[in-house]
Formats: C-alpha cells, sequence, structure tokens
C-alpha cells in the first residue's frame, strides 16, 4: 500500500512543527558552537543578583520538563517515521503517533508560553525589550525534511 497525499502532509506538517520547536529551544538552551561567544543570557538581559536568582529557579523546572517531552516528542518521531516507510502501511498507527505527536507539540508549547509569561515577571522594562528583540531576532529554522529535499 502506497502512502497517501495526507500521509505525506501530515508527516511534512509534524517535522516541520518539530524542526521549528526544536530549533528554538536548541537555540534558546543548547550549547553554542565554539564560534559563537555570547555571554549567558542573564548576562545579556543585564539581570541583578534577585532577578537571576528567580530566573534560575524559574528556569531549572522549565528546562528539565521541556527536556523530558522533547524525548518523548522524539520517541514518537522514530515511529512515525519507521511506520510511515514499513513494508506495509498501517493508517491507524500513523494516525496514534501523529496524535501524540501534536498533544506533545501542544502541551510543549503552553510550557514555552507559560515560561516566557513568567520570566517577563522577572524582566524590568528594558530587559523585557531586550529579551523581545533577541527572540525576534531568531533566524527561521529548517526542519530535517526541509533540509533534505532542499537540494
Amino acid at each position: 500500500m502506497k502512502p497517501t497525499r495526507l500521509q505525506v502532509a501530515l508527516l511534512l506538517s509534524v517535522a516541520i512543527n518539530l524542526g521549528v520547536i526544536g530549533g528554538v529551544v536548541l537555540d534558546r538552551i543548547g550549547p553554542r558552537a565554539p564560534s559563537t561567544s555570547m555571554p549567558p543570557l542573564h548576562q545579556v538581559l543585564g539581570l541583578d543578583e534577585p532577578q537571576r536568582i528567580r530566573w534560575e529557579a524559574a528556569e531549572r523546572p522549565f528546562l528539565q520538563q521541556f527536556n523530558a517531552a522533547s524525548a518523548r516528542l522524539e520517541g514518537h518521531r522514530t515511529a512515525l517515521v519507521e511506520a510511515l516507510f514499513a513494508d506495509t502501511i498501517d493508517p491507524a498507527r500513523i494516525e496514534s503517533q501523529r496524535v501524540s505527536i501534536a498533544e506533545l507539540q501542544q502541551a510543549q508549547q503552553r510550557l514555552v508560553i507559560e515560561q516566557l509569561i513568567a520570566e517577563r515577571a522577572i524582566l524590568d522594562a528594558q530587559q523585557r525589550k531586550k529579551l523581545l528583540d533577541l527572540l525576534l531576532a531568531q533566524p527561521p529554522s529548517r526542519s530535517t525534511v526541509e533540509e533534505l529535499h532542499a537540494h
């Protein structure tokens, strides 16, 4: 059985969503490349000591939750790709993985939004503007699917 256009479209949609989320997360919390010498975000924003303590207290549980959700997403993404390329297409298995991915993505988006709101509450107006500018200056990330099909 050949994959339908809908199944391929769903895969592309999932891959793009994962790519966007992954790009934001990696850029925000991932290790910096050696050529990038950007100081830690708390320094860039100019947090004072009480702000930094609050920031780190809010960031620790967020990162733990986000990393756990990312691992679950990766497991479902792998299962979806394997289902799409199995010898026999199982639409129920594909849909089950798609639904799981969508639910986890929504939860992760809520988590990021809640974290940004918590961070916003810690910052003064000038620091909020700096963070806003940093977030808006992020280059759009491309999913693996986009990268593979770009050439």
